[in-house]
């Protein structure tokens, strides 16, 4: 198959929400009608019987949350679909925001009772930022919720969206009877028996034929009419070329747990969604069709198998093809590299590729060469940006509580800190290790995690750190930034990467550092221009 129909067949996306509104469950079902599992492993009530696929972190199933993004690929329809489900909760949303550089699409899940939750609308306006192309899915329609017009003016309104129905429900809750499937015009009507099991609709292109009535009742038939009356006149009419400008956000209806409305998702994603897009490097935007390999890193992941200390870096190809043992330059290392065994994916089942081509997810095993927003090239000096490390929020000393475990605890915070699950500052004055978080929950996976991987113990104690701000003065060597580095001393440290950081205990003490000193500049993320 030729380089250029690689790259069509592929869709590579990301699914986000606000934690619960069943973005698991999606992509599980996702991957039953792609053929990829025989049965959904059912995420009940939080105690998980056999495990969602894609959540196969140990502290995972034990908490009923995803904790880290999961890279899955599967075929359907012959095209290559590699998804990446994230985690909703929002102490997790830096992996979150950063997997969001790797993707060409979205779709966004939203819980049909608790309609638009605050996270959901975080990771949206991200995607806004980027004008990346959303689809959005009402979810759990089994169950009793909003009205269906309440919903997408909603989302209208608080995510700044202009949506169009591209399929429709027909009751909700207990009266749900199917979805009307106003993109293929089909009914797929709700039987409820076997749940995990696919089950075909009735293809039905005239809602105005009589046996509509007499297949869901004169009465819901009636109302059904009524409401596409209402969405022909309310809604524009869907426009590929808005959508892939993310101007048009097409909404589908379903319920994940119950296998409805999915496939009608999945057929119009294929047909819709764009392929592997161009991406802006500082130095100019690359193609996806270039012959060139370029492609970066936007997570690492340590201990896939906690028996073998294996770190991945999983690495989104931009352009070209990229090749089992072909040597390839690190940039910011530069030193070229060769990798015996990339992995493609499916949870974490891995195998060996020989070749990928743009919009593929590789994973490659790393000994810590890698970090968080590295760039491999076949020889062009190129950084891809929009890989930012954020302020954290949560600050809290780090202390170990095993002595004899000392070089454990700092190669484990190492390697956790290179999968950008936290940042870690080292205080000027007296070295002391400050682990800043997202968010709370942070602190008990990488205080199992140390534990559970590494052998090592710690202990956390409080600090009074309202946010970090990345130093950049305009001239290092001025009086100006001498008196500061004098004065503040004993609230600087350096991040992993050695770039000088203020820690300031108040917004009330940056907005005096910045007046006291004009020429330093404050940055709350790690990459400034």
């Amino acid at each position: 198959m030729s380089f250029l129909k690689e790259i069509q067949r592929r869709r590579t996306f990301g699914i986000i929400s606000h934690p619960d509104a069943g973005k698991t469950t999606l992509t599980e079902k996702l991957l039953l009608f792609g053929g990829a599992i025989q049965e959904a492993g059912a995420v009940k009530n939080n105690k998980i019987k056999k495990g969602a696929t894609s959540d196969f972190m140990e502290i995972e199933r034990q908490r009923g949350i995803s904790v880290a993004t999961s890279v899955l690929a599967f075929i359907y329809r012959d095209k290559k679909i590699n998804i990446l489900d994230t985690p909703g909760h929002k102490d997790f949303a830096e992996d979150t925001f950063r997997t969001l550089t790797a993707v060409d699409s979205v779709i966004v899940v939203i819980d049909v009772a608790k309609g638009v939750e605050e996270q959901t609308e975080k990771l949206v306006e991200v995607c806004r930022m980027r004008n990346i192309p959303m689809i959005v899915f009402i979810n759990k329609l089994d169950r009793e919720g909003k009205d269906a017009f309440d919903l997408m003016d909603e989302v209208e309104q608080k995510l700044g969206l202009s949506v169009t129905p591209l399929s429709f429900p027909i009751g909700m809750g207990y009266d749900f009877k199917g979805i009307y499937n106003i993109y293929g015009k089909k009914i797929n009507l709700f039987s409820g028996d076997n749940k995990q099991t696919i089950s075909e609709g009735i293809e039905f292109d005239d809602i105005n034929n009589p046996e509509l009535d007499k297949i869901i009742g004169e009465k819901s038939a009636q109302t059904l009419r009524e409401e596409l009356e209402l969405v022909y006149e309310v809604y524009p009419e869907f426009d590929h070329q808005k959508y892939v400008e993310g101007k048009l956000q097409p909404v589908f209806f379903g319920s994940a747990l119950n296998n409805f409305g999915v496939k009608e998702l999945l057929d119009c994603f294929i047909d819709i969604a764009p392929n592997p897009q161009p991406k802006k490097a500082e130095e100019r935007l690359v193609d996806s069709k270039e012959d060139k390999m370029t492609g970066f890193v936007f997570k690492i992941h340590a201990n896939m198998d906690p028996k073998h200390r294996d770190r991945l870096a999983f690495i989104k190809i931009v352009s070209g093809i990229f090749k089992r043992n072909t040597p390839y330059l690190h940039v910011r290392h530069n030193k070229n590299l060769k990798f015996s065994s990339p992995n493609a994916f499916f949870a974490e089942k891995k195998e060996i590729v020989e070749k990928s081509y743009p919009g593929d997810i590789v994973g490659l095993h790393d000994t810590g060469n890698f970090k968080i927003g590295d760039t491999l090239t076949e020889g062009e000096i190129l950084n891809f940006k929009g890989i930012p490390s954020f302020s954290p929020e949560h600050f809290r000393y780090v202390n170990n509580a095993d002595p004899m475990k000392a070089k454990q605890l700092y190669k484990g915070l190492d390697q956790l800190m290179d999968e950008g699950v936290a940042q870690l500052f080292t205080l000027d004055m007296n070295g002391r290790k400050i682990i800043g978080t997202v968010g709370a929950l942070q602190y008990e996976v990488i205080q199992y995690r140390l534990e559970h991987e590494y052998g090592a113990k710690c202990t956390y104690e409080n600090i009074h750190v309202h946010k970090a701000c990345w130093v950049q003065p305009e001239d290092e060597k001025s009086e100006e930034f001498k008196e500061f580095k004098r004065v503040k001393q004993r609230y600087l440290a350096k991040d992993k990467q050695g770039q000088l950081v203020f820690l300031a205990d108040s917004t009330f003490t940056i907005q005096m550092t910045q007046q006291k000193y004009p020429s330093i500049k404050l940055h709350f993320t790690s990459e400034f221009e």
